[in-house]
């Protein structure tokens, strides 16, 4: 578990094995995808997360990125249908295992995600 602790405020639901989100692998533990947040389980209440941007998740413009994943056109945001992950100062879209980014009318791709 890293150093820094930031406690999510009035989070009452316990995390872990078939809680019903997404488990993803994060700097060497897992955390949990739930309402736009990244949440790890931590001393007996539930940390607040974020993908640091760098390396295999980089917040570059790929304007030539093709994805397949989804049809063409499809516009990332509120309720698109694609679990929200929350990458350094901005949000990502979760598709088919990596983190798209709406930018203009093409979409970024901020790298692949580990599930766990």
């Amino acid at each position: 578990m890293p150093a820094s602790c930031v406690k999510h405020e009035d989070h009452t639901h316990v995390h872990g094995e078939n809680c019903g989100h997404t488990a993803v692998k994060h700097d060497g533990h897992t955390d949990y995808l739930h309402d736009g947040h990244l949440h790890p389980p931590h001393e007996g209440h539930v940390d607040d997360h974020a993908y640091s941007v760098g390396g295999e998740n980089p917040a570059s413009c790929t304007p030539r990125h093709n994805c397949d994943s989804h049809e063409a056109g499809h516009i990332h945001g509120p309720g698109c249908g694609h679990e929200v992950v929350p990458h350094g100062e901005h949000v990502d879209y979760l598709v088919s295992g990596h983190l798209h980014h709406p930018h203009g009318k093409h979409c970024d791709d901020h790298g692949r995600l580990a599930t766990a």
